[in-house]
């Protein structure tokens, strides 16, 4: 993604960039010249609920609330935060509008499967990915809203936010910013990002789409304010094995990286939304993603394939 922004007196746009969440955020904030003061003490408090989030969702704190529930997968339920089960509740629904494509049981397939670094030479063997998801099914995390539980089925369940964490944490730092009076911004996540407001000339947020080829480059800009966009794609991390390059984003019913579809971008009102959304659009297939995505009011995609050809949904026209 790319931020095209010209800053016009008697406003600018202030800038923070931080490692959180293992990735890149860029929070910025349009204010007076002259309150420069109160604006980075704005995005300190967004980093703050960033930070807060990371801690309550990661994966790599043995103490987190949702190590707790990995450990006692196939036990017994465990006492949680009320947003952890509601973040849960709702990846849970996308997950049945997916049909599964979008699963954030997807834990168990780790780095003994895919390890997408430059010692990864050969494929995994197909018997043991299908033994790893065996243990990938949304139906299997058991909710109770009343007691703020959750519960993993089986024993090896292992549940994980890769696929929505950012757009939360997005979201969230918006909310935060607007309720200390930020008219106008970007929460910038790696990519995945979040709009309100206008530049300080008065004019929309233009956004570019990165060219998946050239991730330094967009192959088209959007003109956007209120709206979020987010992108996965085969560029972000992946490995090649004998001349075939092989994605991250995995199929969770196969266990298998997905083919033909170079990247997939997510138009929303909701962070949360765009950055469930795109992957599963990868997993589901052109054809079968973009009538999922031309039935749910507010969203556009745009997907371009292994070949470069370029689809939208019915309610997007690219620049």
């Amino acid at each position: 993604m790319q931020i095209d922004s010209i800053a016009t007196l008697p406003q600018t746009i202030f800038k923070r960039v931080v490692k959180l969440m293992g990735n890149r955020f860029e929070i910025s904030v349009v204010a007076d010249v002259e309150d420069q003061i109160w604006a980075n003490n704005c995005i300190e408090t967004a980093i703050g609920e960033i930070t807060r989030i990371e801690k309550l969702l990661t994966t790599y704190n043995e103490d987190s609330q949702v190590s707790h529930i990995n450990k006692q997968a196939g036990i017994a339920p465990v006492k949680v935060d009320k947003e952890v089960v509601g973040l849960i509740e709702r990846a849970r629904k996308i997950s049945d509008i997916t049909q599964g494509a979008f699963d954030i049981s997807y834990g168990s397939i780790d780095k003994k499967l895919w390890n997408f670094d430059k010692n990864m030479t050969a494929l995994p063997d197909e018997e043991t990915a299908k033994n790893l998801v065996r243990l990938i099914n949304y139906k299997n995390i058991v909710t109770n809203a009343q007691n703020e539980t959750v519960f993993l089925k089986e024993r090896g369940m292992r549940i994980g936010f890769g696929g929505i964490g950012k757009g939360y944490a997005a979201e969230r730092a918006k909310y935060i910013l607007q309720q200390n009076g930020v008219k106008s911004g970007i929460v910038n996540a790696a990519g995945d990002l979040t709009t309100w407001g206008k530049q300080p000339n008065g004019k929309p947020w233009t956004i570019g789409i990165a060219n998946p080829d050239s991730v330094r480059d967009a192959f088209s800009w959007m003109d956007i304010t209120n709206m979020s966009v987010a992108t996965s794609g085969n560029y972000e991390k992946f490995v090649l094995i004998r001349g075939k390059k092989y994605s991250h984003t995995i199929n969770p019913k196969t266990g298998m990286p997905v083919q033909g579809i170079k990247s997939v971008t997510i138009i929303s009102p909701n962070a949360e939304i765009a950055d469930a959304f795109a992957t599963p659009v990868m997993v589901m297939g052109i054809k079968v993603g973009l009538n999922m995505v031309n039935q749910i009011k507010g969203i556009g995609c745009i997907i371009i394939d292994e070949n470069d050809t370029i689809y939208t949904s019915a309610n997007i026209n690219i620049l």
